[in-house]
């Protein structure tokens, strides 16, 4: 077995649009940009984002998409729109479904690091 050797990108999310800035972090947490990619191995790499308060929105997001939650049980269905949600929330949530549902998701989601602040 080889040893997995994990790199740090470092991405800025300053006017950049929240689904491109999402595929591109969902591709390095797959590992899909190294040669020795291999599907049911977790070998991505870490990322880090900062300014997440300055990405942009196109459209009319902010007041129209909403996010839906279903808790199972009748009258359990929960709705958010952007503008309720911090902008953490909104870029998780938009990498968290842009990558397999497998057992491997919850530690791909882990080497994701989100900060606001300039570094």
């Amino acid at each position: 077995m080889k040893k997995i050797t994990r790199k740090i990108h470092q991405l800025d999310a300053t006017d950049k649009s929240v689904g491109r800035l999402a595929t591109q972090i969902a591709l390095i947490l797959r590992g899909k940009n190294k040669a020795e990619y291999t599907p049911n191995l977790d070998m991505g790499d870490i990322v880090q984002v900062s300014n997440i308060d300055k990405f942009k929105f196109t459209g009319k997001k902010m007041e129209q998409k909403v996010y839906h939650h279903y808790s199972g049980f009748q009258g359990g269905l929960k709705t958010k729109k952007i503008s309720e949600m911090t902008p953490e929330q909104v870029l998780r949530e938009a990498v968290r479904d842009m990558l397999p549902k497998t057992k491997h998701r919850v530690n791909m989601l882990r080497r994701l690091i989100i900060s606001t602040k300039t570094k």
